[in-house]
């Protein structure tokens, strides 16, 4: 039996909270706790299956034009993730990354961020980088101001370089990028890490979202003839 090829960095475009919520006759906030506990049970599924590091789109720069109320609630889970839940990626000897813009966050959150980090910084079994107020654009640009700030000539601007100063550098390209709920299109999401990843597009809604999805994805993945345009 051949042994399935096991991708080193699945990228998780979490999608259809709200539309689940709307299918339910529920608010919306319902459907964002729906898809919180979603995210618990892939993401510790994914690392089970082998994967060394997990990312997880799960707030735009864009999202902040939702209603005052939505963006509130969800900042409340946002804030019980790095706090509450910590004790979850400590025991599972998980690292935690923040990948995004600390603009428009509040100080009780940045606190929370930089605590959850610190907290799990020498954690080996896993690397789970969650993109929080994130766009991939901004994320471009604000790598190419660093590079401008140090100095750099502009014979010495490298693809290497540019990936350097990315948000958290030590985070490898994605093999793997999967979106739920239908929707065929990638949102923003690590354009510089995806150039050259598969992409998965799933008709369930995040929430829908189980275990045995996440066996199905690794098995497509594995059957996939990555050639890198070679």
């Amino acid at each position: 039996m051949t042994e399935r090829a096991i991708p080193r960095h699945i990228g998780y475009i979490v999608d259809g909270n709200r539309r689940w919520a709307r299918q339910q006759g529920l608010p919306v906030y319902e459907g964002h706790l729906a898809g919180y506990n979603t995210l618990q049970e892939i993401i510790t599924e994914t690392f089970d299956q082998g994967v060394e590091f997990v990312s997880a789109y799960v707030f735009s720069t864009e999202n902040w034009k939702r209603s005052k109320s939505e963006v509130n609630k969800f900042m409340g889970l946002v804030l019980r993730f790095l706090t509450s839940d910590l004790p979850i990626f400590e025991k599972k000897n998980i690292r935690l990354k923040i990948l995004g813009s600390r603009q428009n966050v509040s100080q009780k959150i940045i606190k929370a961020i930089n605590n959850a980090e610190e907290k799990t910084a020498k954690n080996t079994s896993g690397t789970f980088a969650v993109c929080f107020n994130y766009g991939g654009q901004s994320e471009i640009v604000d790598a190419v101001k660093k590079i401008i700030e140090s100095g750099v000539s502009v014979d010495d601007v490298t693809e290497d370089l540019i990936s350097q100063n990315l948000y958290c550098p030590e985070v490898p390209p994605l093999d793997l990028v999967v979106r739920t709920s239908g929707e065929k299109r990638t949102s923003n999401f690590m354009l510089w890490r995806s150039a050259y990843s598969e992409i998965m597009f799933i008709d369930k809604l995040w929430p829908d979202m189980d275990t045995d999805d996440v066996n199905e994805i690794i098995k497509a993945f594995s059957e996939r003839n990555r050639r890198f345009g070679g």
